[in-house]
């Protein structure tokens, strides 16, 4: 079916104001933090509701019309976007925007797929919960991309990630059958876990309207730190040394090295050193606590204290007010920023790797892009009280791009492939979309991606729903990103 065959479908069955055809109105839909889609968009369509998102999907798949669903557009896979050359329905899940109920008794919010996750956040704490997922796209990310994504986040070491929040989605089949509402139990046996199948799948075998989220208690103290180190090694002595003494209080421990503050001092154009002395590593901590009976600051004081006399850490502050904190955390989303504003090409990555052997990962890709592309800068930070390490590489200083341009691809590739030799993955907390497939078919055996493919058949015999992502033929472009 044509374009405008199908915008006329649609409008037919939502009204006008619900399906966007202007070239001009596809401009915010064509991006996601990473990759930029050309072309491949036919409509956009704004369902208002989850029956009017079966209508919709029941339509193209009648019109034999790929489905692209997409929330806030801030992934960093393609997931979201439109494959180079394909033809296809971008379904937005804006307008599903409702906090259908927070039960502060039973523990669990129920949102719909277009609540931001701020939004998302501003209401559990309306009720004197919070929700275990945050992260730097907060305020424009949408609850249904967070899940489709399994995302991540600051504070995984502590809640784990998206999918650790979820207790019962509702959801859209290929068919246009609705299963839901989100079941809202924290325990419940009844057969295989299709929850989790949705959970991490990029649209590819529903469409998420709605989920049950997982609510914690309000944390009622936090104390952050800044700490300077020598090398990763004393990172990880350091968090072997905090979960001996703070357990589960830990909610963040960040790693930054010299080479991403500098990126962020230079973005700025303000360098502001956290210490007397330059250092070459830093690692953000953060505890919280929700019980009025632990003494949070004395427990993070004598920790600190301690590594500070036997040389893990060489030099620390402790925030003493809201605006240290976020001076601290601006430190850590500062090298995010300076990436996303930088007019030069960066190889990015979103590789994990078992806690121990981050050192050793960051070590050998230093080594290999050493030998790759002479000059380069590769930039280690991230989340690395979980291992997720994001190892990207700037251009060498005062060079073009060009030379790091056209290693990209096998620089990036050579980076995943040590990860996964380490035991870890290609993808921590992104997802697979269309950047990331052909590391899979690299990371995973034949027999676990003939698995894939066969529950893909299940949910989508016709293969409406996200076409081309996750499982699809790699596309030229693979780790070319915008």
């Amino acid at each position: 079916m044509d374009r405008q065959s199908i915008a006329a479908r649609l409008r037919a069955l939502l009204g006008d104001g619900a399906v966007l055809t202007a070239p001009e109105d596809f401009a915010r839909y064509r991006a996601d933090s990473a990759m930029r889609a050309a072309d491949g968009i036919a409509c956009v369509v704004r369902p208002a509701d989850t029956a009017e998102v079966a209508r919709v999907v029941v339509a193209c798949r009648d019109a034999g019309m790929p489905v692209v669903p997409r929330g806030g557009g801030t992934g960093y896979a393609g997931g979201s976007l439109p494959l180079p050359g394909q033809h296809a329905v971008v379904l937005s899940l804006e307008r599903l925007r409702r906090i259908r109920a927070v039960d502060p008794v039973g523990n669990v919010l129920v949102a719909e797929a277009g609540c931001t996750l701020h939004e998302v956040r501003e209401a559990a704490a309306g009720a004197g919960r919070t929700v275990g997922l945050d992260h730097g796209g907060a305020g424009t990310s949408m609850i249904g991309g967070n899940l489709a994504t399994n995302a991540g986040g600051n504070n995984v070491v502590r809640y784990g990630m998206a999918r650790e929040q979820v207790l019962g989605v509702e959801a859209v089949l290929a068919d246009g059958t609705v299963l839901g509402p989100p079941a809202a139990l924290p325990k419940c046996n009844a057969g295989y876990d299709q929850r989790n199948l949705k959970l991490a799948s990029d649209g590819t075998l529903a469409v998420i309207t709605a989920a049950a989220l997982r609510l914690r208690p309000e944390a009622i103290g936090r104390e952050t730190a800044n700490l300077g180190l020598a090398a990763p090694e004393q990172a990880i002595a350091l968090f072997v040394r905090a979960r001996g003494a703070l357990g589960e209080a830990i909610s963040a421990f960040e790693l930054m090295g010299r080479a991403g503050l500098d990126l962020h001092f230079a973005h700025t154009g303000a360098a502001r050193e956290p210490f007397a002395e330059r250092l070459p590593w830093y690692v953000l901590l953060e505890c919280e606590s929700t019980s009025r009976h632990f003494d949070l600051r004395a427990a993070f004081e004598e920790l600190l204290a301690q590594a500070l006399d036997q040389g893990v850490v060489r030099a620390g502050a402790i925030a003493t007010s809201a605006a240290q904190r976020r001076a601290m955390w601006s430190l850590r989303e500062g090298i995010v920023h300076a990436m996303g504003a930088a007019s030069y090409h960066i190889v990015k990555t979103d590789t994990a790797v078992p806690v121990v052997r981050v050192p050793e990962f960051i070590e050998r890709v230093a080594a290999d892009c050493a030998a790759r592309e002479p000059g380069c800068v590769p930039v280690a930070f991230g989340h690395i009280g979980d291992g997720n390490i994001h190892l990207n590489v700037l251009p060498p200083a005062g060079g073009g791009d060009a030379a790091l341009r056209a290693a990209a691809g096998d620089m990036a590739r050579a980076i995943e492939d040590i990860a996964v030799g380490l035991g870890g993955t290609v993808s921590a907390e992104h997802g697979i979309g269309q950047t990331k497939r052909a590391a899979l078919a690299r990371m995973r055996p034949a027999r676990e991606l003939d698995l894939m493919r066969a529950i893909k058949r299940a949910f989508d015999p016709q293969g409406v729903l996200n076409p081309g992502k996750i499982l699809g033929a790699p596309a030229v472009g693979d780790h070319d990103h915008a």
